[in-house]
């Protein structure tokens, strides 16, 4: 009861803004607030226990939002490699952040060759102003110089574990090398150590954090309601994937995909192959998707359970109907509203707040009164 009533008044402390717009959607019309703008490059978000909100920029900084939405820049981020697709990237807060103050983060960390995909843990200051104790607890074997495809998505899964996408790094036909990390979703403890319950522990010259693989640039990655793990990829020309990647499971990258390379010819054997999984929902064309967030149902009971992605490519909202491991449809929300959606996040009170990188702006969606 105390917690709750401290999410309470901690939500009624937050300003008034102006700029609400409303929009029409399934589940009736809902109120879309900007609540933080003049950002650069913004990558991903997440909420702290209490009220208050981090977002990381690519080029390398954090903003700290405090209950009263004051705004400061942390001191202490690590630092990255700010080129192409690559910078700071994802942010999430442990599970324990009430006890802890720690966050997670996932950037491009600078190598002799180039940048590694990297996730390192830290201590958020009691004022909010400054990451202390920064541990790097994952660097990503063989560094590339290609500035694309990081993926880089963290997930704290229910055993306390953490899940982390790795992109192909434009340098495909790794995503089926077992010795490397790229293309792959790895597991990891949360002082970086291997699993014992890994699927390749032992297994010779692969990399034991390999959870799958096969994956060419996850970009969004969550939770259901089980606590499995559900990702999403972009494709190349069509094929953007949603995946349940379970444990030592192929999931085709280069070798199948339901896209097409972008000069125009075919990728790989086809769509399918006898080993390698099918996805579980795909688009095409590509939208070019974005963070991932699976709903509680708080707010809009209606979409409970459904898959949230943003669209960098046709500015929009997706919304996926899920029945369970079935999509059965798509809603595309505020199409051409807001640009670039790049991360969806699940707010302390159940309501939906998303960055647009177009924008550079944060929004909350909540019911419209």
């Amino acid at each position: 009861m105390i917690r709750t009533l401290g999410l309470f008044a901690a939500l009624a402390t937050l300003p008034a803004f102006a700029g609400a717009e409303i929009r029409q959607t399934s589940a009736g019309p809902v109120e879309v607030t900007l609540m933080a703008e003049d950002l650069d490059t913004p990558w991903a978000h997440t909420h702290l226990p209490g009220g208050g909100v981090l977002i990381t920029e690519r080029d390398g900084r954090i903003w700290h939002f405090d209950q009263r939405w004051e705004r400061q820049e942390v001191a202490g981020v690590p630092d990255v490699r700010a080129r192409g697709q690559g910078g700071l990237l994802d942010v999430v807060a442990a599970r324990d952040f009430a006890e802890t103050r720690e966050v997670f983060l996932t950037y491009s960390e600078p190598r002799d060759s180039g940048a590694g995909t990297a996730l390192a843990v830290a201590r958020l200051s009691a004022d909010g102003g400054r990451l202390e104790d920064l541990q790097v607890i994952f660097q990503q074997r063989e560094p590339s110089s290609a500035g694309r495809h990081f993926g880089s998505r963290v997930v704290e899964s229910d055993d306390g574990t953490l899940f982390l996408t790795v992109g192909d790094r434009a340098d495909r036909e790794l995503a089926q090398d077992l010795s490397l990390h790229h293309g792959k979703v790895l597991r990891v403890n949360r002082d970086g150590s291997v699993p014992a319950d890994n699927p390749f522990v032992g297994d010779g010259d692969v990399a034991p954090e390999i959870w799958s693989y096969g994956h060419r640039n996850p970009q969004g990655a969550a939770l259901d309601e089980d606590g499995r793990l559900w990702t999403i990829s972009h494709g190349a020309r069509g094929g953007d994937e949603v995946n349940r990647p379970e444990p030592g499971k192929n999931y085709g990258w280069p070798v199948i995909s339901y896209g097409t390379h972008y000069s125009g010819f075919s990728i790989g054997d086809g769509t399918a192959k006898v080993g390698m999984e099918q996805p579980l929902f795909y688009w095409d064309p590509s939208i070019a998707p974005s963070g991932a967030m699976i709903y509680s149902g708080r707010l809009f009971p209606d979409w409970a359970g459904d898959i949230f992605t943003g669209s960098l490519k046709f500015d929009h909202l997706s919304r996926l109907d899920r029945q369970g491991s079935r999509i059965a449809d798509e809603e595309r929300l505020f199409a051409e509203e807001y640009t670039r959606i790049r991360d969806v996040r699940e707010g302390l009170d159940g309501a939906i707040w998303f960055l647009s990188v177009g924008d550079d702006a944060l929004y909350r969606v909540t019911p419209a009164e």
